[in-house]
């Protein structure tokens, strides 16, 4: 089946089948959440971005395998609240941006600056810090070596824009100057992305909207 990545909480997850890597995408909790579950084809480990909300509908579809990390996209309580749960049963490594990890109540093992790696296997992420959502918020781009840069935002940036900054001039020019300069300016339009909440899109299709979230401030 042909993936779409439209999914909805309490429904199936919708797989997207790479050549080296399977992400999994899952819909969970009350705000309507997106959780990722990455699998690397050579080695089957696996990676959870945002342990959102629904710690048995995450642990299912973990499965016996477990993970060996988990990476949170940004601060904000309805991304982590399964955390705990899936770290204490997989006692999976922690990952987030190292300036919002106090506001994460789970310790993180390991803090993230921009361009740091991480990997799911023998596949590389490229972490990238977007200031502007929050402090430390990262996006994680995948560099498919067979195909297009997947990149997965968190709630940095959506079908139709940035993410929320709370109508503050300053966190907006900050978020759009880093999703211009660290996504939109070094991957191509093919880019999927994968966001903390909603439906996907890709670079191409929000390319021609940046002057237009400029103007409008949000």
């Amino acid at each position: 089946m042909t993936y779409s990545g439209a999914v909805k909480v309490g429904g199936p997850a919708d797989v997207h089948e790479l050549q080296n890597l399977m992400i999994s995408k899952v819909a969970v909790g009350p705000m309507n959440n997106n959780a990722y579950l990455l699998r690397c084809r050579a080695t089957d480990e696996q990676l959870l971005i945002d342990a959102a909300n629904d710690a048995s509908t995450l642990l299912t579809l973990i499965g016996d395998d477990g993970i060996t990390s988990v990476v949170t996209t940004h601060q904000h309580g309805d991304h982590w609240q399964a955390l705990a749960d899936v770290v204490a049963a997989t006692r999976a490594r922690t990952y987030a941006g190292r300036e919002d990890a106090d506001g994460i109540p789970v310790p993180t093992d390991v803090l993230l600056e921009d361009g740091d790696t991480v990997l799911v296997g023998n596949v590389r992420l490229t972490a990238r810090h977007l200031v502007g959502h929050t402090p430390g918020s990262v996006a994680l781009v995948y560099d498919d070596p067979h195909g297009h840069p997947h990149v997965f935002t968190g709630d940095c940036l959506f079908p139709g824009g940035v993410g929320n900054t709370h109508k503050d001039p300053k966190a907006f020019a900050s978020l759009l100057h880093d999703v211009e300069t660290r996504i939109f300016d070094v991957l191509p339009d093919e880019t999927w992305v994968y966001p903390g909440h909603g439906n996907d899109t890709t670079l191409g299709a929000e390319r021609p909207h940046l002057s237009e979230w400029r103007a409008r401030g949000w």
